[in-house]
């Protein structure tokens, strides 16, 4: 045990004195907190701005274009007398939709005919493009239902059962641990993760490619390979104790991200997922043995472990060899417990799957790193 806790006290100093080791540990932790965030502040698009035609121009038509100005999606910024000048705005990128209202609308809708109106959505841009369909779609349906009632009324209907023709069915929608229904409030707890993994992988990395003779030398004889590596992954459990309160409990609070899980149920998840990709960092270190290749191989494996974490591209389209792929990366099922302890306050038990899974790679990526070192250090008796 003595051997572990020095072992883990020069772990830490070299974290502290190895300067690649400190800019990716400590201070990329605080650049990713600090920057990573800012695009996605806003949370959701609002007045996404599009065009009118208007070929009516009555009062009906009228009414239409101001209540889709007045909604929170849309902003109606320019009205164009007919669609090829509309068009071109659109084409050069100034407007993102068009929404032409035809001739003859409010004589088609005081004759109780039906006056279909036409958008056009830029949908090169998922988001503008729900935006815009939602916000038109939305003012639309709400106009239609007004003057299907204002008709069933003047027909003597009841003006209760007038309103419940119109709209038989209305829905409330809910967004659950999402209020604002914003890409933030979903896109930032499982990037928080993947941040955490990269910072820490890399950096684990880094310090396994600079050789440590008072590790490897004075203390060879008295600790083992089973000391070595439980000590350097006590010191990184220490470290990444603050990194880990600072990212899945300060941050959501910064961010105004929702919070229901507890303080302890994120830490006893996260033990498993630290365990794992330090030791994965302990095995890159030992495989690579050289700084610059742990940089380079872990810069080009990034964008690969962002689309196989299963939130930027949906799971159920991932292939299932690289679906099984994945679930060899502690991220993946760390994403999906985390997110579900800290964001929506499940209790360990609901994720006990990916809990389970984060202890088995801990438990085999540990042994690798112990029989690597242990290799490692019969090469060395031996040359």
């Amino acid at each position: 045990m003595k051997a572990i806790l020095t072992i883990c006290r020069i772990e830490l100093g070299r974290i502290l004195s190895l300067k690649p080791a400190f800019a990716v540990l400590v201070i990329a932790s605080i650049i990713y907190a600090a920057f990573y965030p800012q695009p996605y502040r806003t949370e959701a698009l609002r007045n996404v701005p599009i065009a009118v035609v208007d070929l009516d121009g009555t009062d009906s038509s009228r009414e239409l274009a101001r209540r889709v100005d007045a909604s929170a999606d849309v902003a109606v910024s320019a009205v164009f007398p007919d669609e090829v000048s509309a068009r071109q705005e659109v084409y050069s990128r100034n407007l993102y939709g068009l929404l032409i209202i035809p001739q003859y609308f409010e004589r088609d809708l005081l004759h109780h005919r039906q006056s279909p109106v036409a958008l056009y959505a830029d949908a090169s841009y998922f988001l503008v493009y729900q935006r815009i369909s939602g916000g038109v779609t939305a003012v639309a349906k709400a106009m239609g239902a007004e003057v299907e009632t204002a008709r069933l009324i003047a027909a003597k209907v009841d003006p209760v059962l007038a309103a419940a023709a119109a709209d038989p069915m209305p829905l409330t929608a809910v967004p659950l641990f999402n209020p604002q229904g914003g890409y933030a409030t979903y896109i930032l707890p499982a990037a928080f993760v993947l941040i955490l993994q990269q910072t820490l992988l890399i950096g684990v990395g880094l310090l396994g490619t600079y050789r440590n003779d008072e590790i490897h030398g004075e203390l060879a004889a008295s600790a083992g390979p089973a000391a070595v590596v439980a000590g350097k992954l006590l010191a990184y459990l220490i470290l990444e104790a603050f990194i880990v309160a600072f990212y899945l409990i300060a941050l959501p609070y910064l961010y105004n991200i929702p919070r229901l899980g507890t303080p302890l149920s994120i830490f006893t998840f996260a033990l498993p997922f630290v365990l794992a990709v330090g030791a994965l960092g302990l095995i890159l270190a030992d495989l690579f043995r050289d700084p610059l290749t742990v940089q380079l191989v872990s810069a080009a494996l990034g964008i690969p472990f962002l689309f196989l974490a299963g939130f930027s591209w949906p799971t159920e389209a991932i292939p299932p060899f690289l679906h099984a792929l994945a679930t060899l990366l502690p991220s993946t099922s760390a994403i999906n417990g985390l997110v579900a302890v800290s964001q929506l306050g499940a209790p360990i038990t609901d994720v006990r799957l990916p809990f389970l899974t984060l202890w088995t790679l801990a438990t085999i990526y540990i042994a690798i790193a112990i029989l690597l070192e242990s290799r490692r250090r019969n090469t060395e008796v031996t040359s």
